[in-house]
């Protein structure tokens, strides 16, 4: 390794372990501007040191539970795994996971990288990487000001893609916006797909980001659909059709709550309550048959795994339920929406939307959000709280659902966890996300600790 690199590893670290002795933060992205600025091309030399593949994960949703189902896959079959755990999936944030995962004398012990890559910074990160598999989950609108309509997203990621013609593609080809990418650029490519109808009316709504054929314009034919544009398409003009997938899923089945389903002759019992994570355990499973990576613990691994990843977690408050879920966009939401309608019990619902870089600062999108199922929520209360609050309450005033406000959200848990139904569902977009679980798992603990006292 050139010496340039070696300092610019040596100061990263240096810059995380100041960030973190003066708690200013986690410490996961500052490092790696500060190796890039040291040394322009020290993502290329860490990726060089993988020893076997490096795989990126993309897409509106899904990227961080696939990204994580491939790394504890890998693990448990012993491989030293790199992955940007945190979150942290622009340029920066994914050089810090590289530089902080060497030892004291620079070096990388890695038999595989897991890289969830945000689809804007891809067009500067696949070209340094040069992944052997990038894995997409989907195409759909995700912060307008940042990314505006979804054809910026489709061009970005199609340009990212085709810099490295190598790079085998992993696509989700029920979408007719990843499988056209995916045939346009060049690429190898394998599919994967569902070809059940197992998404209820609620979470299939209209929102509809491309209905339109690709190749002649044509409006599409569609036999069902999953949500959004997914489900299984044709064009009458052209004959452009959705293919029959390299892997599928099968068989599905929901009862106790989660879902089980068949995959490559594996009966899978899934721990998860979301129809949409059947598609991430599917596109992950595809992406480690694409790279060949052993995969005999997959099953075993997979029917413990926790899709929740501080997105979906449960919390027990004053003998109260409390399920935080993260939702970030139309889709996201409208699924959200769905398991919501899925507990027919009473219950309290607040919705957190706020506006900053993380999120969005535009926040029209909650229009595209068929908010009038909630009228049918056997919902007690809802209440609305984040800097976004008034409109989220707008919003919802249009539809004839009555809601109050708050500023303060530990406040409000405490009442309702005390005086509610005992079943109370917080939704937030991303930036609550952490906050609002490290709240609620404060507030879990401390109910606990003085129950021992």
């Amino acid at each position: 390794m050139k010496l340039r690199s070696k300092l610019a590893i040596k100061c990263a670290k240096t810059t995380s372990y100041l960030i973190k002795k003066l708690n200013r933060g986690s410490g996961v992205t500052l490092p790696g501007y500060v190796a890039r600025l040291i040394d322009p091309q020290i993502l290329s030399t860490m990726a060089s040191m993988v020893r076997e593949k490096t795989i990126v994960t993309m897409g509106t949703n899904g990227k961080t539970t696939t990204n994580s189902i491939l790394y504890h896959a890998l693990k448990a079959e012993g491989k030293s795994v790199i992955i940007n755990r945190t979150g942290a999936n622009m340029l920066n944030g994914i050089i810090s996971a590289f530089v902080l995962s060497t030892d004291r004398h620079g070096q990388l012990d890695a038999d595989y990288a897991c890289i969830e890559v945000d689809e804007i910074a891809s067009v500067g990160v696949l070209p340094q990487l040069k992944p052997d598999c990038a894995l997409l989950t989907n195409i759909s609108r995700d912060q307008l000001d940042r990314f505006g309509e979804v054809d910026i997203t489709y061009n970005k990621l199609k340009t990212a893609v085709t810099s490295v013609p190598d790079t085998k593609l992993i696509i989700n080809c029920d979408d007719i916006l990843s499988y056209a990418l995916a045939k346009e650029s060049q690429n190898p490519f394998v599919t994967y797909g569902i070809s059940e109808q197992i998404f209820d009316d609620i979470s299939r709504s209209e929102i509809r980001e491309s209905i339109f054929c690709r190749s002649c314009g044509k409006k599409l034919e569609y036999d069902f659909f999953h949500y959004g544009q997914l489900g299984i398409y044709h064009c009458p003009n052209c004959g452009f059709q959705r293919p029959e997938p390299d892997f599928t899923a099968s068989d599905i089945y929901f009862h106790d709550e989660v879902y089980d389903f068949d995959m490559d002759g594996m009966r899978i019992h899934s721990t998860s309550r979301s129809p949409y994570n059947i598609y991430n355990t599917l596109s992950a499973y595809a992406a480690l048959c694409a790279m060949d990576a052993d995969k005999p613990h997959f099953q075993e691994m997979i029917e413990n795994f926790d899709y929740g990843n501080n997105r979906e977690s449960i919390f027990t408050i004053h003998n109260a339920r409390v399920q935080l879920h993260l939702a970030k966009n139309p889709i996201g939401f409208q699924q959200k929406i769905s398991l919501v309608l899925k507990d027919p019990a009473p219950k309290d619902i607040i919705i957190q939307i706020n506006d900053t870089y993380q999120d969005g600062e535009d926040v029209s999108w909650l229009w595209d959000v068929d908010f009038q199922y909630l009228a049918d929520a056997n919902a007690a209360t809802i209440t609305t709280n984040g800097t976004r609050r008034h409109d989220m309450g707008l919003r919802l005033k249009y539809e004839d659902i009555p809601c109050e406000s708050t500023t303060d959200m530990e406040a409000t848990i405490e009442h309702l966890t005390k005086n509610g139904t005992k079943n109370l569902y917080v939704i937030v977009n991303y930036s609550g996300l952490y906050r609002t679980n490290h709240l609620l798992t404060s507030m879990q603990d401390q109910e606990k600790g003085g129950s021992l006292s």
